[in-house]
């Protein structure tokens, strides 16, 4: 799946400035190539033009060196450079003059151009999505892909789009049954200034990259410490996380822990269909499904929901708010709109994302 910001798309000038005009001299012109990387050298060449474009090392106008230079300078087959310079110019980065060679043309503030590659696409990923796109203005265009969980999947959208984008921005979640080391190996082909993980951080990956991310372990510790008055009445918690929804393997890791330090009673089930409800349990749901039948089973007792039974869901909506529902969740809007703006900064480093609880009468 892919959608694209078109509302937004490149602007570019009709032709290059004057080449006769006193700019850098194709000879001048230094192309970053590395020997060892694993990256096709063509698309070392697109990536290595388009980057200098946008620190300003190329403005309108310049000459790039020619095919011919760059293939004896570079010890390069000349169907590289030629393959190179093609790309660039079907891009709108560069313009041939025959006779005279290849020129840059690109506007003195380029957009950026992002790939953004969700897991899934729901509500709260739409939240995310539109807030990223509002913090970036004008200043760039993105195009979205969904990997549904699929490393294969995701391993193929990167091979097609590395030299291609700016920045690639992912959010790494993948069946738990997915060996860390084969995403991580797909994510180490590209370069750590212009990869942004997303939602989710991966501590093993040495990238220096950009990181936006929920601490799932941390996050549902302390929410359920912020909510600890609350919880006190009861005795028993239980968390409903299902086996078949790829959920982070984090999530019940923060639950077990604050149930045993505060001495409680815990269960970790799959969904809420065999659930028998018992005074003094207070339940933590993930999906939205299991919060309907809970709510529908404590409606066929005599049970006081936030009294004799508890319900704490994850993550807001305009409904939960409406059933007057707990809710502890992430600031999805916060998390696009800091990886935008962090991004725009050339931000590298981590930043950990709101966390909250929203109280209310379930609990």
């Amino acid at each position: 799946m892919i959608v694209n910001s078109d509302y937004r798309g490149r602007n570019t000038t009709s032709g290059a400035k004057d080449p006769q005009r006193d700019s850098a001299s194709a000879g001048s012109y230094s192309l970053q190539l590395k020997p060892h990387d694993k990256t096709p050298k063509y698309k070392q060449i697109v990536q290595s033009v388009i980057m200098d474009i946008e620190r300003g090392i190329l403005r309108n106008g310049d000459q790039l060196p020619s095919i011919s230079e760059l293939s004896v300078e570079h010890y390069l087959a000349r169907d590289t450079v030629e393959k190179a310079y093609r790309e660039l110019r079907e891009r709108g980065f560069i313009t041939s003059v025959q006779g005279k060679g290849y020129y840059v043309q690109a506007n003195d503030t380029p957009k950026l151009k992002i790939l953004l590659v969700f897991n899934k696409l729901s509500s709260y990923k739409k939240i995310i999505y539109y807030a990223f796109l509002e913090a970036l203005g004008d200043q760039a265009t993105v195009d979205l892909q969904i990997h549904h969980y699929n490393v294969n999947l995701f391993q193929e959208i990167i091979e097609k789009s590395l030299g291609k984008y700016n920045y690639y921005v992912v959010m790494p979640h993948f069946t738990l049954d997915t060996p860390k080391e084969t995403y991580q190996s797909i994510l180490n082909t590209i370069p750590s200034q212009e990869l942004v993980l997303l939602d989710k951080d991966l501590p093993e990956l040495k990238h220096d990259c950009l990181r936006v991310f929920q601490d799932f372990d941390k996050d549902i510790f302390n929410a359920l410490e912020n909510a600890r008055d609350l919880l006190d009445k009861y005795s028993r918690l239980v968390l409903i996380l299902p086996s078949d929804a790829n959920h982070p393997e984090e999530l019940p890791w923060g639950f077990r822990s604050f149930c045993l330090i505060h001495n409680k009673t815990f269960a970790v089930v799959e969904n809420a269909m065999s659930e028998v409800l018992e005074t003094g349990t207070a339940y933590v749901v993930i999906r939205e499904t299991d919060l309907v039948e809970l709510v529908k089973k404590i409606r066929q007792t005599s049970y006081l929901l936030g009294r004799e039974v508890g319900i704490i869901s994850f993550n807001e909506t305009p409904l939960k708010e409406l059933l007057n529902m707990t809710v502890i969740t992430t600031d999805f809007e916060a998390m696009g709109k800091t990886a935008a703006t962090k991004l725009l900064e050339k931000h590298r480093g981590k930043v950990r994302n709101p966390f909250y609880t929203i109280r209310r009468g379930s609990l």
